[in-house]
């Protein structure tokens, strides 16, 4: 009969006790309690039922992530098959192996932010009143002409050329 496999969302209720085996492969144990919810139909509410203890225990590239991940209180997602059952206990072997992010947040390696953004952060400098210049001269509103306009109109219009704003050669009636 192959083993059942199962999932599980529990709390880990002891700390991880990793060891390793003759040959070096590293294995690790922890307990495991899940608490499932029933509906109680005569207070209409949720209630907690009776928790079920399992011992979990993982081998070599997850036994040595679990033992750096995992403390006492943590919520977890444990997918895994049942080895046994004895002293009112479930014995997994845990194929993978998940934080649960309903209570918290989780944090990889990739997704740490980087040393400075700890660093204290320094305000920019308090911007100094400027000291008084030279009046400027007035600004353009929307739907005045501009001063070279005023300039040309004044002096007079002529038909042959004259020198527009910049300065340069302007054509008029070609």
């Amino acid at each position: 009969m192959a083993p059942s496999i199962t999932h599980v969302s529990g709390t880990v209720t002891s700390d991880v006790e990793c060891r390793f085996t003759e040959s070096g492969i590293a294995v690790c144990r922890f307990r495991l309690t899940e608490t499932p919810s029933q509906w109680d139909a005569a207070t209409q509410k949720w209630r907690d039922g009776t928790p079920i203890p399992y011992v979990c225990t993982a081998w070599r590239d997850l036994a040595r992530n679990a033992a750096e991940s995992l403390t006492s209180g943590v919520t977890v997602l444990v997918k895994g098959r049942i080895t046994e059952i004895k002293d009112n206990s479930i014995y997994l072997s845990v194929d993978d192996l998940g934080i649960s992010l309903r209570q918290r947040i989780a944090y990889t390696e990739a997704s740490l932010p980087s040393p400075a953004a700890a660093a204290p952060v320094t305000p920019p400098p308090t911007p100094q009143p400027a000291a008084p210049s030279a009046p400027r001269p007035p600004t353009r509103q929307p739907g005045n002409p501009p001063a070279w306009w005023e300039k040309q109109r004044s002096s007079g219009w002529s038909s042959t050329a004259t020198s527009g704003a910049d300065g340069s050669p302007l054509h008029v009636g070609r």
